[in-house]
C-alpha cells in the first residue's frame, strides 16, 4: 500500500487564502471608490467654502470706488483702503483661506492683471503683492475665466491648479466680479485656498478606511478559519482518519462514521454516509472475492485434476513398442484450455494389427473433456472386437447418438495397419485429410472420402479406403487446430505451410516431425492465444 503523502496545505489554508485575496481586492476597490469620492466632496466643499469667502468679502468693496480704491493714501470715509484690506484680512485668517486679492486684467488680451488688494492669511508662507502690481495671467484657464467674467458670459468661475511645481503651490482659486452701478465690470475678487491641507486631511482618511478594513478583514479571516475548522475541517479529518483506516485494515468500523459527523444535512454528512455505504459494498466485495477466489482455486484444483486424467488416458509413453522394430509411432495433444476435446490413441488389436485414432470433439473445457472419454471408450472397445474401421465408426455413432442430448459431435479419423504387409485400412468421419508419405518421396495430402461426423444423426454407413504403405512411407493424421492456428493478423496457418513444414525433412522420424511441426505453429502463432486444440500423430512404417 503506498504511503499517504503530508498535506503541506490544507482545505482551511486554502479557503482563508482565497477569502483573504478576495478581501484584499475588495478593499482595494473599496479604498479607490471612497477615496476619490472623499477627494471630489472635499474640493467640492473646498470650492463652496471659497465661494462663500468670495461672496463675503465682495460685499466689503464698493464697486464704483475701485478708482479711489487704488490711491495709496486713501484714508476717508468707511470704506477707505485700509479698513478694506483689514477686513479681506480678518475674512482670509477666519475662513481659512490663504490668498484673497482684488485684480483688475488687461481687457485687451487679458494677458496681464494688475492687483488692487492683496490680503494673505497670517499663517501662509507666502507675501503680499503691492498696489498696483502687474503680473502675466498664468495660464489659458485663468485667461478664459477672466474674459467670461468681464464680458458677463460667466457669472462666476474657479481653477484648480494640481501642478505642484506652480508658485504658489497646489490651489484651488474662485473669482467672482465686481460690477459697479452701470452694470460694467470693473475688476475682478479672488479668493485662492492651498490643496495641501486637502492631502492631509485626505491621508488621514485613507489611514483611518485601511485600518478599518484591516479589522474587518482580520476579523473576517480569523471567524472564517474558526468556522471552517469546527464545520470542515474536524469531520473531513474523521472522514480521512477512517479512509486511511479501512484502507489499511479492509474491515468495516463497528459503528457508522456518519453516527460521530453532527447529522448536518450537508455535503459533509452525505460524504460519511458514502464512506459507510462504501466500506460495506467493500466489505460484501471482499467477502464475495474470498468466496469466489476459494471456489475458483478448487475450480482449478479439478480441473488440473481433470487435465491429470485426461493425460493419463492417452498413450504418453514413447517409444509405445520398444520391443517392435516394423514401425515406429508418436503422438501429442496441447490443449487450448486446462482440458481439451481432443484425442488421439494407438493399440494392437493381435500381432499384426495396429489400430490408429484421431479424434476432435465440438467444444472446449470440461463438457468436451467428458464427451471426448465417453467417445475414446466406445471406439477402442469396438476396435478390439475386429470390426472394421467403417463398422467402428457406425457402431460408435449409433451408441453416441442415442444418448446425446446435449448434440456434441466428434470428428474422427480411424485407421487399421495390418503390419506385415503393408496395408493400411481407413475410415474418416468428417475428420481432416490425412497427409501421407510413401516410399522415398514426399508428404502428400490424401483427400479421402468423409463419412458424417459421429453424432450428427444415427443409422449411416461409412467406407473403408485402402492404403498400401512401403518401407519407409510415413502417415501424418492431426485435429484442425494445426492448419486453424492463426497470428496476429488474423491469418492462418493452413494446409500448404502444413505441407511445406513436412517436406522440409521428410525423412525425419515421427517424434521429431511432430515437434517441429509444432514449433513452426508456435512460431506462425508469435504469441496469438490458441484457440484450438492441436493433436497430431505420426507413423513410419518400416
Amino acid at each position: 500500500m503506498s504511503k499517504t503523502k503530508d498535506v503541506r496545505f490544507g482545505i482551511v489554508f486554502k479557503s482563508i487564502t482565497g477569502v483573504a485575496l478576495m478581501l484584499v481586492v475588495f478593499s482595494v476597490v473599496i479604498c479607490a471608490i471612497s477615496y476619490n469620492g472623499f477627494t471630489e466632496a472635499l474640493v467640492d466643499q473646498y470650492i463652496s467654502d471659497a465661494y462663500w469667502a468670495a461672496n463675503i468679502s465682495r460685499l466689503m468693496i464698493v464697486p464704483d470706488m475701485i478708482d479711489l480704491y487704488k490711491i495709496p493714501d486713501l484714508e476717508s470715509g468707511l470704506n477707505n483702503r485700509m479698513n478694506v484690506l483689514s477686513m479681506l484680512k480678518s475674512t482670509c485668517n477666519s475662513m481659512g483661506m490663504e490668498f484673497i486679492y482684488v485684480i483688475e486684467a488687461d481687457t485687451t488680451d487679458y494677458n496681464t492683471i494688475t492687483f488692487v488688494f492683496s490680503a494673505v492669511n497670517s499663517a501662509s508662507k507666502y507675501d503680499e503683492f503691492p498696489l498696483g502690481y502687474v503680473r502675466p495671467t498664468t495660464n489659458e484657464r485663468y485667461r478664459e475665466a477672466y474674459r467670461g467674467l468681464y464680458e458677463h458670459t460667466l457669472e462666476s468661475a474657479y481653477v484648480i491648479m494640481d501642478d505642484a511645481s506652480n508658485a504658489t503651490g497646489r490651489h484651488v482659486t474662485v473669482m467672482v466680479p465686481i460690477i459697479d452701478s452701470d452694470g460694467n465690470t470693473t475688476a475682478i475678487l479672488c479668493v485662492q485656498a492651498q490643496l495641501e491641507a486637502l492631502d492631509q486631511i485626505r491621508s488621514r482618511y485613507l489611514k483611518q478606511e485601511v485600518t478599518v478594513l484591516s479589522i474587518l478583514g482580520i476579523t473576517v479571516i480569523v471567524t472564517q478559519g474558526l468556522f471552517l475548522q469546527l464545520v470542515l475541517l474536524r469531520p473531513v479529518k474523521k472522514i480521512t482518519a477512517e479512509s486511511t483506516r479501512f484502507a489499511r485494515e479492509n474491515k468495516a468500523r463497528r459503528g457508522k462514521l456518519s453516527d460521530s459527523i453532527s447529522n448536518r444535512g450537508d455535503e459533509i454528512a452525505l460524504l460519511a454516509q458514502s464512506v459507510d455505504h462504501m466500506e460495506a459494498q467493500i466489505g460484501h466485495y471482499i467477502d464475495n472475492i474470498t468466496t469466489i477466489t476459494a471456489e475458483k482455486e478448487r475450480i482449478n484444483t479439478e480441473l488440473r485434476l481433470a487435465a491429470r486424467i485426461q493425460a493419463d488416458a492417452l498413450p504418453s509413453t514413447f517409444p509405445a513398442f520398444p520391443d517392435r522394430t516394423d514401425f515406429d509411432l508418436h503422438a501429442s495433444m496441447t490443449p487450448a484450455k486446462e482440458v481439451g476435446g481432443d484425442f488421439y490413441n494407438f493399440f494392437l488389436t493381435d500381432s499384426d494389427h495396429l489400430c490408429m485414432i484421431i479424434a476432435d470433439v465440438s467444444g472446449k473445457g470440461i463438457p468436451a473433456a467428458l464427451f471426448m472419454m465417453s467417445s475414446k471408450g466406445l471406439l477402442d472397445g469396438y476396435a478390439m472386437k475386429g470390426n472394421s474401421p467403417a463398422e467402428i465408426l457406425a457402431k460408435a455413432n449409433n451408441r453416441i447418438c442415442s444418448r446425446n442430448q446435449e448434440g456434441m459431435f466428434v470428428t474422427v479419423w480411424l485407421g487399421i495397419l495390418e503390419l506385415s504387409t503393408g496395408k493400411l485400412v481407413a475410415a474418416n468421419a468428417g475428420h481432416e485429410y490425412p497427409v501421407i508419405k510413401n516410399g522415398k518421396g514426399n508428404f502428400e495430402v490424401l483427400e479421402d472420402k468423409h463419412g458424417p461426423v459421429l453424432g450428427f444423426t444415427e443409422d449411416v454407413e461409412f467406407e473403408d479406403y485402402e492404403v498400401v504403405l512401403e518401407h519407409g512411407s510415413k502417415v501424418f493424421v492431426y485435429t484442425d487446430g494445426v492448419p486453424e492456428a492463426t497470428n496476429r493478423k488474423d491469418e492462418m496457418f493452413g494446409m500448404d505451410r502444413l505441407a511445406d513444414e513436412l517436406n522440409r525433412e521428410p525423412d525425419a522420424g515421427p517424434e521429431k516431425i511432430l515437434a517441429d511441426m509444432g514449433a513452426a505453429v508456435n512460431r506462425f502463432a508469435d504469441g496469438a492465444e490458441q484457440f484450438d486444440d492441436v493433436t497430431m500423430l505420426c507413423i513410419e512404417y518400416k
